[in-house]
């Protein structure tokens, strides 16, 4: 064996390298198999929506150009193709990488074939490796191995599905014309089974070996193969299992090989009786379900149905009087041997001494269990895909049920002591391995010394002694202590040989010379044979006993099934928190499975060893995890009922009270069930630290950290929850849900956090950190997912980092109205309930009063209770999710304003209408004429441009809100940071400034230490609200010279409708005044204002000061019309416009010379008194 593995002889190497490769490639399936994009796995291809048209699966081949010119001739597809290709080509290759690794091993298998049948290999053939040990193993591993990568694609990646990502990965990956590439064997290999499927599940005739014969590994390599797995035991497993009965134990793991390998060479399955029959009785003999790879299992009467030869050869196992005879077995065997382990678990029972003694008896009893075991797991377990609508398995599942009385708990009982049972004999056997030698050593020497002085007592010096001299005993005794000391530790067969001789020599003398009427010389010679007792016990513990007893307590099979004892498991912790103890020994058991996909990878060094460990490891640890996430589930319903009992139960003791009612508000009887459920938390807490720290593989478990990282689960569980049902909205209801919803909302989660403050002391944990930390996690993940919708590169869940894997944030799907979460759902509730078609905006009094009733619809104390309810990330969350919408609906604004400039007839109409403005200081002379002709041929798009307008106005006026409430809360609960940040903000901007205005042209000095501070300083300032959202710059646009005229008409044709203050004051008067305007006004003039200015922003500072100047030119030259016209009043479009421009200074924050530098002064101080 170690010549075929030598590192000099590379037929070994490679087909080494070949099977460490397999198992790597099969855990990147299993990995990956997690993350398909739900849009591949859809049954119908419509059903992905709207990338339906650029999804294809393998019929794209057959007409490519069609497909291609389809997508190319429509910009939306494009696009739409563009943006698919940025969010999934890094995993589409990732798949397609693993999909090329299967067809690429079976390429490298049959070319290894070849190279030994072609002499590549010197002395080397397919003969002489298989008649190897290690290469027998190796060879058929290899195999084994490919067919299981083969049945996990068809398992776990729908044929659909397959096609489709290669397909994608075709197009996106610009390989299509590239000379290595290999797609089309790839393709050929995973392309779907015709007539096979899985939901629902359809067989076709010829399935799996139609789908194995792809790869074309050659049929008489694979019956050579066979033929040795008939007649050897090529893992040499029997040394482990002696026993007649346990041959079928013995022999699973090729049972397993054999299985697959079959399906490689189906004419056996078909046609060969005798073969098959063989083949049972030996491998199969009692057992129908296996364990094909890592607890996938596998059905053999439903695997086997279209097969004749295998399905004759199995009925005999299937013998119903057998089953049941097997099942009635097992069922007293489990009873047996659970009284049995319960013994052996007693303290003080299994100690160093018995297990010397009884070695050969516990290895027995320990395969006994684990066989017991195996066996009803299997048999008894959910039926696997397929079989589960086969007839006759679900018959033997149910006689198995019934007859071996199954009963999970009882089961499960026997697996934890028998895991318990093997850790301790485990842990006693391996002390005595690493012990043996110094222990060997010393009871030698005591053994030499107890005989010499036993040969000075017959010396008859030795005072106090009654023992006559006997120079022939003390001769003997000194003969024999040398031939004590000749013993050789390494030398263990002949030591054993001599040390049993010794002992017969001891018996004989103390029996011949009657040395037992002397107690003192029977004592050492007791002793003496005891010490050489435990000398010849040692030597029967070898490495090898670790080996079998690894060997016997492989629970790889249950890898999948023992999820079906989590509830098993977590009722027994909630009714015994202590059984987490027992329960660590189960998890180290399980990871024993993990030597199985491993000890090739290590055997050859492979740099996939840590990959494929951590993957294993993680899967167990996420399971122990959910099994443990029990307790704080159990700890969390206790806390409800706490905090039920301190806020609706528990009454305040008032300073002052009578002596009568002093038993009554003592509550004695409240008060102690809130004591017994501390108490109970704390017990629980307690048996979950009491779990030592265990290594899982290759990651160890901390179990304060997995008590701490349960506690978060079940906290964003619940917390996660809430904020789903809390913020689920009725957009039909006549009143607004938002408040009563926040409010109710703002409650829950004060409870949530109350109970944290109280039970952070019992678990030793700091609760306000916990909860700061969750509830931001929380909150930032749902406003990531929420903003996918702007984005055109998505963040996708497992790239989140906002999202774990140990403490997920559950998803929830949508409830189909538009928005992806609970952030989507409260922020357009917010903007429906403050729309400004039904609302306007009062600034003196931070309300928003319906347009038609006057009425209050929500005030300032909208933003306190938001707080109250999501807390301040939830506010921040707000705030960035508006700026998303914002800068959507300033694209759509900038693009419908471009399309304007487009249309011929608008932009002659903005030109000619320029023209007559130029130069825009001056006055014109008609203007009525001049701009209401103007206003009317573009009318069309003013409609559109309110609406896009508007929004942008109400979504800045909610962020400058919630900007204000993050600034009160802060300076209020973190003054020291608030002042902090104001300081640095105000330093920086300084330094900042003197940079730039340096006169030694050193404005380059630090510009990326520079660039990197403000980068990070940006979301801290934002997260107190020290930010101004007016001044904000959201999109890059550029200027056009028609940018001016039409900015101009379209606000002369919309401020006549705006509400103003003076136009609320006139509405009250009961009659009308000269200024009094006609017309209804619909239009919130903060919306409007904020939305005109947020526009100007976006472009050069000069579109503001043309902008003003045009403005001011309108009302120059109203005035002077009304003047030629000998008018005593303002005319109303110079009133309505100057009120328009005093709120644009007022939200732009510009000094009032802007405007008395382009107004007279009288014009200004007559406005005033108006």
């Amino acid at each position: 064996m170690s010549d075929f593995l030598a590192t000099n002889n590379p037929c070994g190497q490679n087909l080494l390298q070949l099977v460490a490769t397999g198992n790597a490639i099969i855990a990147e399936l299993l990995r990956l198999a997690d993350f398909i994009p739900p849009l591949f796995k859809v049954l119908n291809i419509r059903d992905a929506g709207k990338y339906a048209d650029i999804i294809f699966d393998f019929s794209y081949f057959s007409k490519q150009e069609y497909y291609d010119d389809l997508i190319n001739n429509r910009a939306d597809l494009q696009d739409l193709d563009d943006e698919f290709r940025e969010n999934n080509l890094t995993l589409l290759t990732r798949f397609y990488q693993a999909f090329e690794s299967v067809q690429k091993y079976g390429i490298e298998f049959n070319r290894y074939i070849e190279d030994l049948t072609n002499g590549t290999y010197l002395q080397q053939t397919v003969e002489s490796v298989i008649a190897n040990e290690a290469g027998k193993q190796l060879m058929t591993e290899a195999v084994y191995l490919f067919g299981v990568m083969l049945i996990i694609l068809d398992l776990k990646y729908d044929g659909a599905a397959r096609e489709r990502m290669i397909v994608s990965y075709f197009r996106y990956s610009g390989k299509r014309n590239a000379l290595d590439s290999n797609i089309d064997e790839v393709g050929k290999l995973l392309a779907r089974n015709d007539g096979f499927s899985l939901q629902p599940y359809k067989r076709p005739v010829g399935y799996p070996e139609n789908y194995f014969r792809r790869i074309g590994f050659r049929e008489d390599v694979i019956g050579i193969i066979i033929g040795r797995l008939r007649s050897d035991d090529i893992y040499n497993q029997k040394k482990a299992y002696t026993e007649l009965e346990h041959q079928t134990a013995a022999y699973a793991t090729q049972a397993s090989m054999l299985y697959v390998l079959l399906y490689f060479y189906p004419d056996v399955l078909h046609n060969k009786q005798a073969v098959m029959r063989e083949i049972v009785d030996k491998h199969f003999a009692d057992n129908w379900v296996i364990n094909l790879y890592m607890g996938m299992t596998v059905n053999l009467i439903d695997a086997w149905e279209p097969y004749k030869a295998a399905k004759a050869a199995l009925n005999n196992t299937l013998d119903i009087q057998a089953v049941k005879s097997r099942c009635q077995m097992i069922h007293d065997h489990i009873s047996k041997l659970n009284k049995q382990v319960e013994q052996y678990l007693i303290e003080g029972v299994l100690i160093e001494e018995y297990v010397l003694k009884h070695i050969s008896t516990l290895l027995k009893f320990m395969k006994e269990c684990n066989i017991c075991l195996k066996w009803i797991i299997l048999h008894a377990s959910e039926l696997p895909i397929g079989a589960d609508i086969n007839k006759r398995c679900k018959q033997m599942l149910q006689i198995v049920t019934n007859e071996s009385q199954y009963d999970p708990s009882q089961v499960f009982k026997l697996l934890l002591n028998t895991a318990q049972f093997e850790f301790n004999l485990k842990e006693i056997v391996s002390l005595l391995l690493v012990e043996k030698h110094d222990r060997w050593i010393a009871n030698r020497k005591e053994a030499v010394e107890r005989l010499i002085e036993l040969a000075d007592v017959f010396s008859g010096t030795m005072p106090l002694t009654r023992v006559e001299k006997n120079d022939n005993l003390q001769s003997w005794f000194r003969t024999m202590a040398k031939r004590i000391e000749s013993l050789d530790f390494e030398d263990w067969t002949s030591a054993g040989r001599q040390t049993n001789q010794i002992m017969t020599a001891l018996d004989e003398v103390q029996q011949f010379h009657e040395l037992d009427t002397n107690m003192q010389v029977k004592q050492f010679l007791n002793d003496n044979k005891r010490l050489l007792s435990t000398m010849i016990l040692l030597n029967n513990v070898q490495e090898s006993t670790i080996s079998i007893m690894d060997l016997v307590a492989d629970l790889s099979y249950a890898w999948i099934i023992i999820d079906s004892f989590t509830g098993v498991m977590q009722e027994g912790i909630k009714r015994s928190p202590s059984l987490v103890t027992k329960l660590r020994a189960t998890f180290l058991k399980l990871s024993s499975a993990l030597d199985l996909p491993l000890v090739r990878i290590n055997q050859v060094g492979s740099n996939d060893l840590m990959i494929v460990s951590h993957y294993y490891s993680g899967e167990l640890v996420a399971y122990v995890r959910k099994v443990l996430q029990i307790i704080p589930e159990t700890m969390f319903s206790m806390l409800a009922n706490i905090v039920y009992l301190q806020t609706h139960t528990l009454r305040e003791l008032p300073l002052r009270a009578e002596k009568d009612k002093l038993r009554e508000y003592a509550q004695l009887d409240e008060r102690y069930q809130v004591a017994k459920l501390t108490h109970d938390i704390s017990i629980f807490t307690e048996s979950m630290l009491m779990m030592k720290t265990t290594l899982v593989g290759i990651i160890k478990l901390d179990p304060k950290r997995v008590l701490e990282d349960g506690i978060r689960k079940e906290l964003v569980k619940q917390v996660a929850t809430a904020l789903h049902n809390g913020l689920t909205f009725n957009p039909r209801a006549k009143n607004s849900e938002l408040i009563s919803k926040l409010d109710a909302l703002g409650n829950q989660m004060d409870g949530f956090r109350r109970s944290f403050e109280y039970v952070q002391d019992y678990v030793g944990m700091y609760g306000l950190k916990i909860w700061q930390e969750e509830v931001s996690r929380i909150i930032n993940y749902n406003v990531e997912q929420e903003s996918n919708s702007f984005l055109k590169q998505k963040i996708y869940d497992f790239q989140s980092t906002f999202q774990s894997r140990h403490i997920p944030i559950p998803y929830i799907p949508p409830l189909g109205d538009g928005s992806i979460n609970f952030m989507g759902r409260l922020v357009r509730e917010i903007l429906r309930v403050t729309d400004p078609r039904l609302t306007f905006y009062a600034e003196q009094r931070n309300t928003w009063y319906d347009v038609r009733t006057k009425q209050p619809v929500v005030d300032i104390l909208l933003f306190r209770k938001l707080h109250r309810a999501v807390g301040s990330f939830g506010l921040s969350g707000l705030d960035r999710l508006l700026s998303f919408m914002i800068v959507k609906e300033l694209q759509l604004l900038t693009g419908t304003i471009q399309g304007v400039f487009l249309h011929k007839e608008s932009s002659d109409m903005l030109d000619s209408f320029m023209r007559q403005l130029i130069p825009i200081d001056s006055i014109i002379a008609q203007p009525n004429r001049v701009y209401s002709n103007s206003v009317a041929k573009g009318a069309n798009a003013w409609s559109t441009l309110s609406n896009h307008l508007m929004k942008i106005g109400q979504m800045q006026l909610l962020r400058q809100q919630i900007a204000h409430e993050l600034t009160a809360s802060a300076k209020y609960d973190s003054k020291y940071l608030f002042y902090a940040l104001k300081t640095f903000n105000d330093t920086l901007l300084q330094d900042i400034q003197q940079v730039y205005t340096n006169s030694n042209n050193q404005q380059n000095e630090h510009p990326e230490t520079m660039n990197e501070l403000l980068y990070e300083l940006g979301p801290l300032l934002e997260s107190v609200g020290m930010n101004d959202v007016l001044q904000r710059v959201y999109i890059s646009a550029q200027n056009h010279f028609l940018l001016i005229p039409l900015l101009v008409l379209y606000t002369i044709s919309q401020v006549p409708r705006i509400i103003t203050l003076k136009y609320l004051k006139n509405q009250m008067q009961t009659t009308s005044s000269s200024s009094s305007s006609s017309g209804k006004r619909d239009m919130d003039c903060s919306a409007f204002v904020i939305g005109l200015y947020t526009l100007t922003k976006q472009y050069h500072s000069d579109l503001i000061d043309d902008y003003l100047t045009c403005l001011c030119q309108f009302i120059k030259s109203h005035i002077e019309q009304a003047g030629t016209q000998k008018l005593v009043d303002f005319p109303i479009e110079a009133i309505n416009m100057l009120d328009f421009l005093t709120m644009f200074m007022h939200y732009g924050d510009l000094p009032i010379k802007v405007l008395e530098q382009r107004l007279p002064a009288y014009i200004c101080d007559e406005f005033r008194t108006i």
